[in-house]
C-alpha cells in the first residue's frame, strides 16, 4: 500500500510514498490527535528524516514541495 501526500492549503498532490517512508514520517512528526492526518514539514524535519534513512525519492519530494518556504502542512491518505 502506498500513501498519497497532498499540500493541505492548496490541495496540490505532492506524490506517493512507500509504507516504509510513511512510517518514518509518522514516527518522527508530532500528531495533535489520534485522528490527525497532517504534518507540518520544514527543512530541519526533512534533514532528520533523511538521517533516519528515508528514501532519496521521498526526501526529494519533500524538498521540492517545501521549496524556499519555511514549511508546509502535508496531508496523507492511503492510495
Amino acid at each position: 500500500m502506498s500513501i498519497r501526500l497532498t499540500e493541505k492549503d492548496s490541495g496540490r498532490t505532492l506524490g506517493t510514498i512507500s509504507q516504509e517512508d510513511f512510517q518514518l514520517l509518522a514516527g518522527h512528526m508530532e500528531e495533535e490527535s489520534s485522528t490527525d492526518q497532517d504534518y507540518y514539514v520544514e527543512h530541519t524535519a526533512i534533514d532528520a528524516l533523511e538521517a533516519l534513512g528515508a528514501s532519496a525519492g521521498f526526501v526529494a519530494l519533500l524538498r521540492n514541495a517545501v521549496g524556499e518556504s519555511d514549511g508546509i502542512d502535508v496531508v496523507w491518505e492511503a492510495a
